[in-house]
């Protein structure tokens, strides 16, 4: 499943890049659209760095900075809809994975605080 995760996740970020592209091109999207691409490309890659993790502290403390990007993704992806700069079809997509990484990184993260 790790791997799995790892290819999701990337295949998440990619995704949002490609969905960027077709954001306006205003002053407020472009902002956006900074902050979108950072969070959205940092779930990915500090989750390559949650499977390398030496500790179950070192595990949480880095699955809680993916939950954070995560979380912060899903936050700009609705401020997207709620500004309907694009179709539905287009971002309930993409909200919807964002949730699902969301409630996944959260569970994993309630599974390890319970071992230790």
């Amino acid at each position: 499943m790790k791997n799995d995760l790892k290819h999701r996740t990337l295949l998440f970020a990619n995704s949002i890049i490609d969905m960027v592209e077709l954001l306006p091109n205003i002053t407020s999207a472009k902002v956006i659209i900074n902050q979108i691409v950072r969070s959205a490309t940092s779930v990915g890659a500090n989750y390559r760095a949650v499977n390398r993790a030496r500790s179950d502290k070192e595990f949480i403390s880095k699955l809680n900075i993916v939950l954070e990007e995560s979380d912060e993704t899903l936050y700009w992806l609705e401020l997207i809809y709620l500004r309907n700069w694009l179709p539905s079809e287009t971002l309930l997509p993409l909200i919807s994975e964002a949730n699902e990484l969301t409630a996944i990184f959260v569970s994993s993260l309630k599974t390890v605080k319970v071992r230790m």
